[in-house]
């Protein structure tokens, strides 16, 4: 992110298969297990369709296999969290093999994009019964499966109050969200646009990012930005300007009156980043004197009641990042125990950390399980695994969800980094999935598919390589899927980013995990009326 600005669909190209299968039964208990289709979207050359598995059963269902024809005139493009085959008009869909058994009572939902206007499937079977429910299956999916298309997939419930009056935060998912200091300046991103973008009333976190880590230290980052600019009226959270004499100014003023608004949102001072984690290697000499500073800075009375915590974003411990640390396996851990005894059990201690899911890679290098007592949560950076950091290429995108053929390395894939954690005994309600609001690119490239050539980064507004998704929706539509995100070629250039699409198919896969929630990076990359974080906060539903 400063980390250099930290550096969906579950697609998959349609396999044509040459004779039809079988389907394969499952023993039901009392009840019955109904498949159901949703129109999300369409858009007349195209739609969405959501497909939602419900166990009425009273057993748990360990796979599920979905049989349906496709009227003449539309067919399956791209599908995510189930494995879709097809011949001719019939399609055959099967549990992933992550998701695991759906307990009774319990529903799962998949999905797809298809070309043409969306029609309704015809002679719907889950498990060779009927998809709604009974022995015979239907000619048609019932009408009920199919609500008014003005509710899109990223749309809150109806009952979600307007965001000058949030609602409690009593669900289990976090929405975590990064507020790059920086971003005061050229990006013109200031604490307001957090609250007219609807972004407040979707968090249940922010992230502010960063605070500095020199001499072993917490240190300030950037006072200007943090708590010395004066704010406008028209600039302002609340629509009144700063004096010239009141103690506190900056985000730090703004976070204080955006909290007021949203009594429900919290909000965590992250330390270090891509630029500033060299100073944890001092800090790991010492840990009680680097968490006595912390405290000291996080809970300073200018500013001790905007903030409920901190977060630790060391990039890498035991690792290189920007600079080498060999401070040793347990350094990270040190410090966190440090961190929790001097702010106590009732503040939150979370930490960023590395989503290298390799054989010998950076999970590997630091024993992040022995900190994960002390930590609320954890989010690996599931994000910029690939990039024009390598000018020549191969494109790949930066966020897979899942590995694919011909992918350039290894363990560089969300999964693979989730379970790799687990397998360290990380419980899943501690992780959170990461998600980039931007899209990384490279330029002279002539391949559309993943894995071509290129001459360099693609320009990018701030920085090469990098764009905003809000940027990038308009000026480089995605044209294909793979690995769970999507890619863009527009010209000679080729992006890889998320949409609300594959996010959705990302949160999905969070919720079958049993993931805490997700996070991102960052705020300003969203559009105004926020879409990604629509689809973060409907997708953890």
């Amino acid at each position: 992110m400063k980390r250099s600005l930290r550096r969906a669909l579950w697609a998959g190209a349609v396999v044509v298969l040459t004779a039809a299968m079988a389907p394969v039964a499952t023993a039901f208990g009392a009840g019955s297990v109904t498949a159901t289709f949703t129109k999300v979207q369409d858009w007349g050359t195209g739609h969405e369709t959501r497909v939602t598995i419900t166990n009425g059963s009273d057993a748990t269902v360990s796979t599920w296999r979905i049989e349906f024809d496709l009227p003449s005139g539309t067919s399956v493009s791209s599908f995510w969290d189930a494995d879709v085959t097809r011949t001719g008009d019939h399609y055959v869909a099967v549990k992933k093999s992550w998701a695991g058994g759906l307990a009774p009572g319990a529903s799962f939902s998949w999905g797809y994009n298809g070309t043409g206007a969306y029609r309704a499937p015809l002679n719907c079977t889950i498990n060779g019964a009927s998809c709604g429910g009974g022995g015979t299956p239907p000619t048609t999916t019932p009408p009920t499966t199919t609500p008014p298309t003005t509710t899109p997939p990223t749309t809150p419930p109806p009952t979600t109050p307007p965001p000058t009056t949030p609602p409690p935060n009593t669900g289990a998912k976090k929405v975590v969200g990064y507020f790059a200091q920086w971003g005061v300046y050229a990006r013109n991103y200031h604490v307001k646009n957090i609250h007219t973008s609807g972004s407040a009333a979707k968090l249940t976190h922010i992230l502010y990012a960063f605070g500095n880590t020199t001499g072993g230290r917490c240190t300030i980052g950037d006072s200007y930005a943090d708590y010395e600019k004066a704010y406008t009226a028209a600039d302002s959270v609340d629509g009144v300007a700063d004096t010239w004499d009141q103690p506190l100014r900056g985000s730090f003023n703004q976070l204080r009156k955006l909290k007021q608004m949203y009594p429900n949102l919290k909000v965590i001072w992250s330390f270090g980043g891509w630029t500033w984690s060299g100073g944890f290697t001092q800090a790991a000499q010492n840990p009680t004197a680097f968490a006595e500073s912390c405290y000291n800075l996080v809970e300073d009375p200018r500013w001790a009641d905007v903030f409920d915590g901190i977060d630790i974003d060391w990039e890498y411990p035991n690792a290189c990042g920007l600079s080498c640390d060999s401070s040793g396996p347990n350094a990270f851990k040190n410090l966190i125990s440090a961190l929790r005894t001097k702010f106590g059990a009732n503040a939150l201690v979370t930490a960023a950390i590395t989503a290298d899911g390799s054989n010998g890679g950076k999970i590997d290098a630091t024993d992040y399980a022995g900190a994960a007592g002390n930590l609320n949560w954890i989010m690996p950076m599931t994000y910029d695994y690939f990039g024009a950091f390598a000018p020549q290429g191969p494109t790949a995108p930066h966020s897979p969800l899942t590995s694919y053929s011909g992918i350039p390395q290894q363990g560089f894939w969300s999964d693979a980094a989730i379970q790799k954690l687990k397998s360290k005994g990380i419980p899943a309600n501690k992780l959170l999935l990461g998600i980039g609001f931007y899209g990384r690119g490279w330029t002279g490239v002539t391949q559309a598919a993943p894995g071509g050539s290129a001459t360099g980064a693609a320009p990018g507004t701030y920085e090469a390589g990098i764009e905003d998704y809000k940027v990038l929706k308009s000026t480089c539509p995605a044209t294909g899927t793979v690995g769970g995100t999507a890619y863009a070629k527009c010209g000679s250039n080729w992006w890889s980013y998320d949409t609300p699409s594959t996010i959705n198919g990302k949160m999905t896969y969070a919720k079958n995990q049993g993931l805490g929630g997700a996070f991102f990076w960052e705020l300003s990359g969203d559009t105004t009326n926020g879409e990604l974080i629509g689809a973060v906060k409907g997708g953890l539903g």
